[in-house]
């Protein structure tokens, strides 16, 4: 037939046409600064990252789940087979009925997609992502129209000229809008740029089941710390801000977002991409930052971010809590790009807002955020009969103190943990007045330098120290000795188990070494922490501790892996972005609709925060001061 090279020709031609947009879409993430990578055995582990890890985030929602493997799985076995069949023309019935039966799995999952887009949650952006499920259907049509001749259905030369024609004019369109939207910066965008990140992710210690959530060190000295423009960002973060697919879970989960500060995590991806790509944010079709029109944005990949793309209050806003990040089905990671722009405010601009200032000089002078006399950080145990380690020079148990020493509601809990310890008969000492500040507020709020100073002088005087087990009741301390005193090469923590006191708890209850009564009181509710859980996993001990008191923890439907930030991490209250509503007045009005009389809880700053709401509100304990209520006998100082 006269047209029968149209369609093999245009598949052909938008092939190669892909490949330049592939090409210059690589080019700007390698404008990105060095990152060390395994290029091979990322290739190698990206179907497996994809198939299970990827899809155990995308199966919390079941309709997505399916539908993406319809889909998705459809279009890329299908596009394989047509380059097969009618770029190649393979003379195969086999192949031509693989085809087909790939096209019809990815039409029943496109009429899912149109489904989904016909009313679309708030969260998901819409404009040129509303045209993507009519893409999707013509393509399956077209194709599976195409290959009935080679499947021996029809006979060769069926619809003569005309068809052929019109099915490349539809050629044209859906499958030019499937891979030009995948390399050259369409709605399709995240599946080419998604797979190259999940084989470069910058933390891989995520997959495979694992955890990876200590934020990098900063490399100190350098001409400029921490991220100005896009370019200061290491390839494969730019690659991973390209992977985003604008589906909006990390919006609909952000404590900030909620409370109308001016973050809007999906929004803030997107800018990093207008910032590396060039451009303006006018075709940005999801929800704004609250209170921030959409349009006036500009970027550039040498332009300092904050000069025009995004607000430093943006930045500041965020709480670190990684819901957006444990939400995410494209395993980007928002935390450490906000952190690495902080570290530029803070260490080359000087511009930490509002009392942020104020508490890093408090911590270089007083190596605590308050200021107060390291002397009196041993005050509140002068009653405890706690051995010093100074004095000992080994023991069990380190018992971690933190900075609820200097706070007189957290010297409550720290005396209720110091208590439940004795009955236990534990071989505990703490470091009293030579212990430090873990650093968490200073890196958290962009000082690197700070935060790497006290990180190394509290590793000097742990070196000096024999002990088996740190234990703390602060999960930020816990995080950062756990997770990010690993980075300076010390072998203080060599061989030594750091566990949050509920961990420590619950593993004293299993042993019987602590006999408790059954909790006679009324409803209870239990407040995740976002370091204890989302940052380190442990969800089941303050529940299990709570049952062992006979306590049915009534729970909250923001719980477990989704539970609400109390506002109160990433120094949120010290930087104090204003919004619409507190945070902590969100997570409040969680734990009323249980019913609950009591809300427990396993974090000094949880504490602070949910106590800081205004009564008649339920009651908020820590863990340990509800157990140390429960003891069976009186235990002596």
């Amino acid at each position: 037939m006269i047209l029968d090279w149209l369609p093999p020709t245009l598949i052909g031609v938008l092939l190669v046409l892909a490949g330049i947009g592939a090409i210059r879409r690589m080019n700007l993430w390698r404008a990105g600064q060095a990152e060390k990578v395994d290029f091979l055995a990322g290739l190698f582990a990206m179907p497996k990252r994809y198939l299970h890890d990827l899809h155990h985030v995308v199966e919390r929602d079941k309709y997505m789940s399916r539908t993406h493997v319809a889909t998705g799985g459809g279009f890329v076995l299908a596009m394989v087979l047509v380059v097969f069949v009618h770029l190649f023309g393979v003379k195969n019935e086999i192949l031509a009925w693989a085809l087909l039966a790939a096209l019809v799995l990815m039409f029943c999952g496109a009429l899912f997609v149109y489904k989904r887009r016909m009313n679309p949650p708030s969260r998901l952006s819409k404009g040129p992502w509303m045209r993507l499920p009519k893409s999707l259907l013509t393509f399956s049509i077209t194709f599976f129209v195409l290959t009935l001749p080679a499947a021996g259905i029809l006979p060769e030369g069926t619809g003569g000229w005309i068809l052929t024609l019109v099915l490349s004019v539809l050629i044209l369109m859906s499958l030019s809008e499937m891979l030009f939207g995948m390399t050259w910066g369409g709605p399709m965008k995240h599946a080419f740029a998604g797979a190259l990140h999940l084989a470069f992710h910058r933390r891989p210690e995520r997959f495979g089941g694992g955890r990876s959530t200590g934020l990098k060190p900063a490399a100190l000295g350098e001409a400029s710390h921490g991220v100005a423009k896009p370019t200061d960002f290491k390839w494969n973060q730019l690659l991973g801000f390209d992977a985003c697919v604008q589906c909006g879970r990390c919006e609909a989960v952000c404590p900030a977002f909620a409370a109308g500060q001016p973050l809007n995590p999906k929004k803030l991806i997107q800018d990093m991409v207008v910032g590396f790509a060039g451009g303006t944010d006018k075709k940005y079709a999801g929800s704004a930052y609250p209170g921030v029109e959409v349009g006036n944005a500009k970027g550039a990949p040498d332009q300092i971010i904050t000069n025009g793309l995004i607000s430093s209050d943006t930045l500041w806003s965020c709480t670190t809590c990684r819901a957006c990040v444990e939400e995410c089905p494209m395993m980007i990671e928002h935390v450490d790009a906000i952190v690495d722009m902080r570290r530029f405010l803070t260490l080359e601009k000087g511009e930490t807002p509002n009392k942020g200032a104020q508490v890093l000089e408090n911590i270089i002078a007083t190596d605590n955020p308050n200021g107060y006399s390291p002397a009196s950080r041993t005050h509140w145990a002068a009653d405890q009969n706690l051995n010093l380690m100074k004095d000992v020079k080994q023991a069990d148990v380190l018992f971690w103190v933190s900075d609820g020493a200097f706070d007189m509601r957290s010297q409550r809990i720290l005396r209720a943990f110091v208590k439940l310890m004795k009955a236990a008969n534990i071989d505990v000492a703490i470091l009293g007045d030579e212990e430090l500040d873990s650093g968490d507020v200073a890196r958290r709020l962009g000082d690197d330098a700070a935060f790497q100073s006290l990180a190394k002088r509290n590793l000097a005087t742990l070196s000096k120290y024999s002990f088996k087990t740190i234990v703390t009741t602060d999960p930020h301390a816990f995080h950062c000795l756990k997770n990010e005193y690993g980075d300076f090469g010390s072998d203080a923590l060599k061989g030594v188990e750091v566990l949050h006191h509920t961990t420590f708890l619950n593993r004293l209850v299993k042993e019987d070494r602590l006999q408790l009564d059954s909790f006679k009181g009324g409803k209870v509710t239990y407040h995740d922490p976002c370091y204890l859980g989302r940052y380190n996993g442990e969800y089941e001990a303050p529940r299990e501790l709570l049952a062992s008191l006979g306590i049915d923890v009534a729970e909250m439907e923001r719980s477990g892996y989704r539970s609400r930030c109390c506002g109160g991490g990433g120094g949120a209250p010290i930087t104090d972005i204003p919004g619409e509503r507190r945070i902590a007045d969100m997570r409040m009005e969680d734990v009323v609709s249980t019913g609950a009389e009591m809300v427990a809880v396993g974090c000094q700053q949880c504490t602070a925060m949910l106590e800081g709401v205004v009564e008649p509100r339920p009651v908020v304990k820590d863990i340990a001061e509800i157990l140390v209520s429960q003891l069976s006998e009186e235990v002596n100082s």
